[in-house]
């Protein structure tokens, strides 16, 4: 296929970086033909893959970037990535949240894409640490003005991180005093050793108390965050009711996973199904 129009700039970056996370490494030449492109295409896109920080550039190709378990990516540097896998994961979660029920959506741009998709459930009860997805609701309200059935927000309040989340003592209290029927939670990284874990040790604990204030919960994270580990752990996978992510997770990831919690697929005939 030479100069393949089917695979949108975005997909063929995501299938790039899969390669060289999954080979440690990939030549120009060896993409070129393996996604029947040209030579300039492929350096472009290792061009904006190595902007977005998530690979560096070598001599004829790239390599995956060692990131420390102390590194906490700004939203904005995370909102680039695997966008088409967080899209197909939000449409997949936002089946799992009733009408009229309490749910929390933690901070991150998995989460945030959520967000709006859950703005036609009705009479929803919504507590969030993530300014990015209260504005997606207060947004909705402020140009629809509101209307019956409009989601009621709470926002708890505390101090930034970079990925736009409020953590530390009055969030953890305020989410402390909150039962939820259903938390959304986005990720850092998940392993079987580490569980669920981030790089801030605020969010961790502001993370800890989400998940002990929820009656279920429901990891919402692309194929990537498989593996990855954090500075802080703040739940065991154990502690998950269910994890909706994409595809591209590996046959070995998924036996383990549904070891300890059900596995939604998003686009695979299971996904959606209420809780």
């Amino acid at each position: 296929m030479s100069e393949n129009q089917n695979l949108l700039a975005e997909q063929r970056r995501a299938l790039i970086l899969d390669e060289v996370r999954r080979r440690g490494g990939v030549r120009v030449n060896e993409l070129t033909r393996k996604l029947g492109v040209s030579d300039m295409t492929v350096r472009r896109d290792l061009d904006a893959l190595a902007r977005q920080g998530v690979l560096e550039k070598v001599h004829g190709g790239a390599v995956p970037v060692v990131e420390a378990s102390t590194h906490e990516p700004g939203f904005e540097a995370k909102s680039g990535l695997e966008l088409t896998a967080k899209e197909d994961i939000a449409r997949a979660a936002a089946a799992l949240a009733g009408p009229g029920t309490a749910i929390a959506l933690s901070g991150g741009t998995t989460t945030y894409a959520l967000a709006q998709h859950l703005l036609d459930v009705p009479d929803l009860t919504v507590v969030t640490n993530s300014v990015r997805v209260a504005d997606v609701f207060h947004a909705s309200q402020r140009s629809a003005g509101t209307r019956p059935g409009a989601a009621t927000v709470v926002l708890t309040g505390g101090v930034r991180t970079p990925s736009d989340s409020l953590v530390g003592p009055v969030a953890d209290q305020a989410i402390g005093a909150l039962h939820f029927d259903v938390l959304f939670l986005g990720v850092h990284g998940i392993s079987p050793e580490a569980g669920l874990s981030t790089p801030n040790l605020a969010e961790a604990e502001t993370n800890r108390r989400l998940v002990q204030s929820a009656r279920r919960v429901v990891v919402v994270a692309d194929h990537t965050k498989w593996g990855t580990v954090g500075l802080s752990s703040f739940a065991s996978l154990d502690q998950v009711d269910t994890l909706v992510t994409d595809g591209g997770l590996s046959g070995e990831a998924r036996a383990e996973v549904s070891e300890h919690m059900r596995l939604v697929v998003a686009g695979e005939p299971e996904a959606g199904t209420d809780i």
